[in-house]
C-alpha cells in the first residue's frame, strides 16, 4: 500500500514552527487560488492519535479515483493522459501553448475532472486543438492509457472532441428547468438512462411506513444493459472495488489504534458496508458514528453528499480526517447545550418542530487531511449523518473547520475587496472588525442546529424535492443561522460581543447573495450551484418582500452598484418568514412550491449588473475560487518498522502533489472511449 515518500532535497516541502512563519498562499492560476492549511497543535497529540490520523489519512487519499470516475466516465483516462504529458513531454516547455496546457491541467486537477467544480460547465483548453497532437506525439507512448490496438494517434482523434467541442459532454450536472436532467448531464452516476427511467426505477421502492428506510441509490450507479435498467453497487469486488479495498486496508489498521471501543466498532461496520454495499449496514455504521462523541480524532469516509446527483439521491465519495480544536469547541458546546431552546424559538410551524432535540454533538476541528469531494475545494462546516431518521432518533455531529476558516481569513485581510464592494467605510470597518467571529458563528448555527432542526411530516418522501433538495436544505440552514444571529440570546450567551457583529454578517450575506457571488459565474450563464442558488434565493426574496419599508436598498454611486441594509430588525423578521416557508416545503415535500421559489429568486442573473461586477472584480486581481494542498503526514519508524512518530510537512507545489497522488493513489482502470 502506498506511503508518502519525502525527499530531503525537495525544497517545496517545508516545516513551520510558528504561526508567524506559516505562509498560507501557494499560487494563483486562472480563477483559482491555492492555499495551505496549518495543522495546528498536531504535536500535542499522543502517538496513538497521530498514528490513527495517519492511517485514516491514507484511507482518505485512497478513494481519489472514485470521485474522478463518478464525475465523468472518461475523467480517469483524461487525467492519466495529462499526467503522461506532464511527466514525459520532450518538446519546449517554455512556450505560451505549453504554459496554457499546464494551466488547463491544473484546472482539471482542481475540479477532479474536466467540468468546473462550481459551474459544472466543461473546461475548454486555452491552447489550440493542433497542439494536443504535438503534446501526445512528443511524449512517452508507454505512459498513455491506450485501449487494445490503440496508438497515440488514435488517442489524439478520440480526445479532441471530448476536450474541445463545447457541445460534447457540455455540463456535468444539467439543472435547467425543462431539461432531462439525467440524460443531459455528463455525471457518471447514470449511464444510458433518462430522468423518467431513473424516477420509475426508484418509484415506490421507499417504504414510507418503515421509519428506518435506507437512502435508496446512495452508493450505486444506475445504467441500462440489454434494455434493462440496473444498479451497480460500489463495494469490494464490485464497482470501484480496488480503490475500496485500499480504503478497507487502512481502516483495518485504524482499528488497532482506535480511541474507544465504539470507534473500533464503527470502523468494523464501515468495513462491512464497503464489503457488502448494504445500505442498512451504512445506516448501522452511521448510528454508531453519530453516538461516538467521546473522542479527539474523527473522520468522514464514504458516499455521503448528493450535490453531484441531478436527482439529489446518489452520493459522491469524500473523506476528511480531523481532531478537536478545544478552544473553538467551547463555542459550539454552548450552542448545542441550547439546541432545544433554538428549536422551541424557531419561527417555523409548531407541527414541524422537534419535540425533543436529540444528540447534537458539535465541535470545532482542525483538518489533518482532505480527500475525495472535499479536496482541493474544502467545506467550512459539516453536519452528518444525512438520514433524517438518524438525526431525529440518534442525533448528528456538526463540525466547523477551524484551520480552513483561518486560512481563508488570513489571505483575505488585504485584498481590497471590501473597499470596492462595501456600501461605505462604516460597513467596511464593521466587517473587518467582526467578519471572522460572525462568519464562524453563522457556520456553527448553520451546521450545529440549522441542519439538525425541524422534522418531516409523517409519510413525506425524503426524496420528493429532487433536483431542488440541496438548494432548499442549504437555504433552510442558512435562514436558521441568519434569523438567530440577531437574537438577544447571542449576547446573553456571549457568542457575539454586540449586535454590530450580527449586522456585519447580514451585510456580508446580502451583499454576497445580491452582488458579489456573481463574479464566480461566466457571462451569459445562470446560477447553477446549490449553495449559490440558496444565497441568491434568500437575498432576492428578502429584498423584494422588504421593498415597501426600504429594508434593503440597491443604489448607484459613481456608476457602481452597492447594497445597503436600512432596517436590520425587519430583515430578521423576513428571514424568519422565509425560514417558515422553506421548512414547510421540506416537511411536506412540496416540490412545486420549492421549484417556484428557487427558479423565481435563485437562478437568473441580470446581465448588465453581472458585467459591471466582473469588471470591478477583475481590477482587484483576485481569484473567486479557493482550494488547498494537503500536508504530508510522514511516519517515522524504528528498526523494527514500528511507527514512533508522525511528522507534518507542508508543500508549496500544487502540481507536484497532483502528480504524486496520480502515481501513489491510482487504483482504478480507466474507461476507453
Amino acid at each position: 500500500m502506498p506511503m508518502f515518500s519525502v525527499s530531503g532535497t525537495d525544497n517545496s516541502i517545508q516545516s513551520h514552527s510558528t504561526d508567524a512563519e506559516f505562509r498560507y498562499f501557494v499560487e494563483k492560476f486562472d480563477d483559482i487560488q491555492i492555499l495551505k492549511y496549518q495543522v495546528r497543535d498536531f504535536d500535542q497529540l499522543t502517538l496513538r492519535q497521530k498514528t490513527l490520523i495517519y492511517y485514516l489519512s491514507e484511507a482518505a487519499l485512497s478513494g481519489r479515483d472514485i470521485l474522478w470516475d463518478q464525475n465523468f466516465r472518461f475523467n480517469l483516462r483524461i487525467r492519466k493522459m495529462l499526467e503522461a504529458i506532464i511527466s514525459s513531454y520532450k518538446g519546449d516547455r517554455e512556450t505560451a501553448d505549453y504554459k496554457s496546457f499546464i494551466t488547463y491541467s491544473k484546472k482539471v486537477f482542481f475540479a477532479n475532472g474536466i467540468h468546473h467544480h462550481y459551474s459544472n460547465d466543461k473546461l475548454i483548453p486555452g491552447f489550440p486543438e493542433s497542439y494536443l497532437t504535438e503534446l501526445i506525439m512528443g511524449s512517452d507512448p508507454s505512459l498513455f492509457p491506450l485501449g487494445k490496438n490503440e496508438t497515440p494517434g488514435n488517442l489524439v482523434d478520440i480526445m479532441k472532441p471530448v476536450l474541445f467541442n463545447p457541445s460534447v459532454f457540455a455540463r456535468k450536472i444539467e439543472s435547467r428547468h425543462g431539461a432531462d436532467i439525467i440524460s443531459e448531464s455528463a455525471t457518471n452516476l447514470y449511464e444510458n438512462v433518462t430522468q423518467k427511467e431513473a424516477e420509475e426505477f426508484y418509484a415506490g421502492k421507499t417504504d414510507l411506513n418503515d421509519p428506518h428506510h435506507v437512502s435508496l441509490g446512495l452508493n450505486s450507479k444506475l445504467l441500462k444493459r440489454n434494455g434493462k435498467v440496473i444498479e451497480e453497487v460500489y463495494r469490494s469486488g464490485g464497482l470501484y472495488g480496488k480503490a475500496i479495498d485500499s480504503i478497507i486496508f487502512w481502516l483495518e489498521k485504524a482499528i488497532s489504534v482506535a480511541e474507544t471501543e465504539m470507534q473500533k466498532n464503527g470502523f468494523r461496520l464501515l468495513i462491512e458496508y464497503y464489503r457488502s454495499g448494504d445500505l442498512k449496514k451504512w445506516d448501522e455504521y452511521n448510528v454508531v458514528w453519530a453516538k461516538d462523541t467521546d473522542i479527539e480524532v474523527d473522520y468522514n469516509n464514504g458516499f455521503i453528499e448528493s450535490y453531484g446527483d441531478p436527482l439529489g439521491m446518489k452520493a459522491t465519495w469524500e473523506s476528511i480526517v480531523n481532531f478537536k480544536d478545544s478552544e473553538g469547541t467551547r463555542r459550539t458546546e454552548i450552542i448545542t447545550a441550547f439546541a432545544q431552546w433554538f428549536e422551541d424559538h424557531s419561527p417555523i410551524d409548531q407541527k414541524y418542530k422537534k419535540g425533543k432535540v436529540k444528540g447534537i454533538a458539535a465541535k470545532v476541528i482542525n483538518i489533518a487531511m482532505l480527500g475525495g469531494d472535499c479536496y482541493p475545494a474544502a467545506p467550512l462546516g459539516i453536519n452528518l449523518p444525512n438520514a433524517d431518521w438518524i438525526r431525529k432518533e440518534v442525533g448528528s455531529k456538526s463540525v466547523t473547520l477551524a484551520n480552513i476558516a483561518r486560512a481563508y481569513d488570513e489571505v483575505s485581510k488585504s485584498t481590497g475587496f471590501l473597499d470596492e464592494f462595501a456600501a461605505d467605510q462604516v460597513e467596511a470597518e464593521r466587517s473587518r472588525k467582526f467578519s471572522c467571529i460572525a462568519s464562524l458563528l453563522h457556520t456553527d448555527l448553520h451546521e450545529c442546529v440549522g441542519h439538525g432542526s425541524g422534522k418531516l411530516a409523517e409519510g413525506t418522501d425524503p426524496n420528493s424535492l429532487k433536483n431542488y433538495a440541496s438548494t432548499l436544505e442549504e437555504a433552510r440552514a442558512d435562514l436558521f443561522a441568519l434569523y438567530f444571529m440577531m437574537d438577544e440570546k447571542m449576547l446573553e450567551l456571549s457568542l457575539l460581543p454586540d449586535k454590530d457583529a450580527a449586522r456585519a454578517e447580514y451585510d456580508s450575506f446580502v451583499r454576497n447573495g445580491l452582488l458579489t457571488q456573481l463574479v464566480r459565474i461566466k457571462p451569459g450563464k445562470d446560477i447553477e450551484e446549490a449553495h449559490m442558488r440558496d444565497r441568491a434565493m434568500i437575498s432576492h426574496w428578502v429584498y423584494e418582500k422588504g421593498k415597501t419599508g426600504n429594508v434593503i436598498e440597491i443604489f448607484k454611486k459613481e456608476s457602481k452598484t452597492f447594497v445597503r441594509i436600512n432596517d436590520y430588525v425587519k430583515l430578521q423578521e423576513l428571514f424568519g418568514q422565509l425560514l417558515k416557508e422553506v421548512q414547510r416545503i421540506k416537511s411536506e415535500g412540496d416540490f412545486e412550491a420549492g421549484r417556484r421559489l428557487v427558479e423565481t429568486y435563485g437562478v437568473k442573473v441580470d446581465p448588465e449588473l453581472h458585467k459591471e461586477l466582473l469588471d470591478r472584480y477583475e481590477k482587484l486581481n483576485l481569484a473567486p475560487y479557493s482550494g488547498f494542498v494537503n500536508p504530508k503526514l510522514l511516519p517515522v519508524k524504528d528498526n523494527q518498522g514500528e511507527i514512533i512518530d508522525v511528522k507534518v510537512l507542508y508543500t508549496d507545489d500544487y502540481l507536484a502533489q497532483m502528480m504524486e497522488y496520480g502515481s501513489d493513489y491510482s487504483f482504478l482502470l480507466c474507461v476507453t472511449l
